[in-house]
């Protein structure tokens, strides 16, 4: 009887997280289609591997239900996606004017942001880029770009839409800026195709990766807190980053 009112527990506990996190009956998730560090998605069949692909996964798992992930186009696409009610969660990375229209669950993972500089540029080093006429460009939105932003002192930022690792390319060869600003994957895979381009050995800073979920709901935040912190602790997140290969990635520290 004790057994059977245990296992009656467990089931409508699972069922509570559930009806939380995948009302319709099925998780659905939006990311970042462009960012290397959350997935990738395949251009011929479109398939989605990354963290991403396994962490969404491994939830619908525990919750017991199907999943579907979609990728968004940007920032914006992933927030309106949540908020629309078209995804019960998104991946994005912190930053406090996001946090005020969705709610941020613990951070899962850090993506260290360096820069990319000419091959031949007397920069050494991430620190040497704040000073007067140097120039910086970086996708505008990133947060990687909402940082620095903030706190540049002297560089000079361009911030452009979409900004890409070509474009970046042909910006630095045209000295039109001396460093490109973004994650340590995309700025890794650019410079393996670019031989013209080193990347800086040190960072300027660590972007939170976390899911999002609409705003105001303190017990569906703490449902999906508990799932990040039973995926750290498990040790699942470390084999997804690895198994994705990913440069200037770690798990995020558990937090309270």
């Amino acid at each position: 009887m004790k057994v059977h009112s245990i296992c009656l527990l467990a089931a409508t506990a699972l069922l509570g997280r559930a009806a939380d996190l995948a009302p319709t009956g099925t998780l659905r998730a939006s990311f970042l289609g462009n960012n290397p560090t959350q997935g990738r998605v395949d251009p011929k069949t479109g398939a989605i591997t990354g963290p991403v692909a396994e962490i969404t996964k491994e939830l619908a798992r525990r919750l017991n239900v199907p999943f579907r992930i979609t990728p968004g186009a940007g920032v914006r696409a992933v927030l309106d996606a949540v908020k629309d009610h078209t995804a019960d969660i998104g991946f994005l990375a912190y930053d406090a004017t996001r946090a005020a229209e969705v709610d941020f669950s613990k951070p899962y993972m850090l993506g260290w942001n360096s820069y990319l500089v000419r091959a031949d540029s007397s920069i050494r080093s991430a620190a040497e880029l704040d000073r007067r006429g140097v120039r910086i460009g970086a996708p505008k939105g990133d947060s990687g770009e909402l940082y620095l932003s903030r706190n540049l002192k002297q560089a000079e930022l361009k911030s452009i839409p979409g900004l890409s690792a070509e474009q970046a390319q042909q910006m630095l060869a045209a000295s039109e800026i001396d460093a490109y600003a973004t994650n340590r994957q995309r700025l890794t895979e650019a410079a393996a195709r670019f031989p013209d381009l080193r990347v800086l050995p040190d960072n300027f800073f660590a972007v939170e990766q976390s899911i999002v979920l609409e705003k105001g709901d303190p017990g569906k935040l703490e449902t999906l807190n508990k799932l990040v912190d039973e995926l750290r602790a498990s040790g699942f997140i470390k084999a997804a980053i690895q198994h994705a290969g990913l440069n200037g990635v770690e798990v995020a520290p558990a937090s309270r």
